[in-house]
């Protein structure tokens, strides 16, 4: 039997039935729905299923906050399924809830502060390259680059010292494709897989010598414990590793990639960001967690970066019961579909939304944080646990880049993007960097 919005309170929508998926055709599909109905949109799909698209702040707060239990995961996440196994991202109910208590130590504002040497120390890689390019007059792929920072950062601080003894044995590393290739296809499902085998080695050499002390995401996911004292399986654990390095690494490469087109573009925000990353970051006792937490304006940019072109552009839930928004009602088994991108972009809460502009956030922004309609990283307990690890590695990467170099190149028309399961540019950004001088 399908399952319908109730008739009593049923929001407008177009008469015939609509597909949608997670493509260019259903970004187009919502931007017009919205414009010709307004923030509430009921849709009937092909297959008979009701949906119902969501662009109210309210409403998507209150469905990813306060009535969370009333939806779970809705379509699309089949692919995802097949690329990441159960983990975090993809389960669901009790399982979801176990998984999320056990790792969730790991993402401890202390545990993060113990990377801060670690992000350094690729930061510092990076400047050597950019530095030798900035010298020759050359360009950087700076979607190439703040991919392959993200995934190396992301790999030391799953492995710690594993990750040169067992990763870099043949002089490659084995999980570049991952920032080679922007595909996730069957191809890349099943290069992931093989991966797998590789990762249960690094496992079961870590549970034979019990690590050396030092802290890396392994440690702690091996020593988690639920409720009745057992641990991961083994296919959980590979699961959630697996988990970790692909979505811990795409969401920060990809906001790193818009972040530095966005800065060549604008070179007074390039100055303030360098100017405060210089009086924070270059202090005589190093960088810690407190000077790393006073770069309020570099938040700002990242936060901005992160309206126009938020990671994951479109979540959806089912409902699982019955459920009543303000002034609609819709049933059990109704798909509803929330958009990040378009909402960070309706004029009716953002001024001039297409436009670049830090200033929006930060302590004299516009709205204060709570009342933001914003949402990147999701809300409510599946908000991406990681956020926090992921603006420490960001602001770090711009604060000690930004001082070195001005990008340079990023006139005329803007990347197009990839609306896949996460929003890239859907060709790589190439910009110019060039040494920065005091004066700049």
């Amino acid at each position: 039997m399908t399952l319908a919005i109730s008739a009593r309170r049923r929001p407008p929508g177009p008469d015939e039935p609509v597909p949608l998926g997670i493509d260019p055709e259903t970004l187009d599909t919502l931007v017009d729905a919205q414009r010709r109905f307004g923030n509430i949109v009921a849709i009937q799909k092909p297959n008979g299923r009701q949906a119902l698209f969501v662009n109210d702040p309210a409403e998507v707060r209150r469905i990813l906050v306060r009535q969370h239990a009333s939806y779970r995961k809705g379509p699309g996440f089949e692919r995802v399924k097949m690329l990441l196994g159960n983990g975090l991202i993809v389960s669901d109910g009790a399982i979801w809830r176990r998984s999320r208590t056990m790792v969730q130590p790991a993402f401890s504002r202390a545990n993060m502060h113990r990377l801060i040497g670690v992000i350094v120390s690729c930061c510092e890689e990076r400047a050597r390259k950019w530095a030798g390019v900035a010298t020759a007059g050359g360009t950087l792929n700076i979607t190439q680059e703040t991919s392959d920072f993200a995934l190396e950062l992301i790999l030391r601080a799953m492995f710690g010292s594993d990750y040169e003894r067992h990763l870099l044995t043949t002089g490659t590393n084995p999980f570049a494709f991952l920032s080679e290739d922007s595909t996730r296809d069957l191809r890349v499902v099943l290069k992931v897989r093989e991966l797998r085998q590789l990762l249960l080695h690094i496992v079961e050499g870590r549970r034979e010598s019990g690590g050396d002390g030092e802290f890396d995401f392994l440690s702690v996911y091996l020593a988690a414990r639920d409720k009745d004292g057992n641990a991961f399986s083994d296919n959980e654990l590979l699961d959630e590793l697996v988990t970790l390095i692909v979505a811990g690494y795409e969401t920060s490469a990809g906001t790193l990639n818009w972040a530095w087109y966005l800065l060549a573009g604008h070179a007074d925000y390039h100055a303030r960001l360098a100017h405060e990353a210089h009086a924070q970051l270059s202090n005589e006792s190093g960088i810690d967690a407190e000077s790393v937490s006073g770069m309020h304006y570099a938040q700002a940019v990242l936060e901005e970066t992160l309206r126009l072109y938020p990671p994951v552009w479109l979540f959806t839930r089912r409902a699982s019961q019955d459920d009543s928004l303000t002034d609609y009602d819709l049933d059990a088994g109704t798909d509803v579909y929330l958009s990040p991108f378009i909402l960070h972009r309706t004029g009716e809460f953002w001024p001039e939304p297409e436009r670049f502009n830090p200033d929006r956030f930060g302590p004299g922004g516009e709205l204060k944080k709570g009342e933001r309609p914003y949402f990147p990283f999701s809300l409510g307990p599946r908000r991406c646990l990681g956020e926090y690890f992921s603006f420490l590695e960001m602001k770090i990467h711009l604060g000690l880049l930004a001082q070195k170099f001005v990008m340079m190149g990023s006139e005329g028309e803007l990347p197009p993007l990839d609306l896949g399961i996460n929003l890239r540019s859907a060709t790589d950004i190439f910009l110019y960097p060039r040494l920065r001088t005091d004066q700049q």
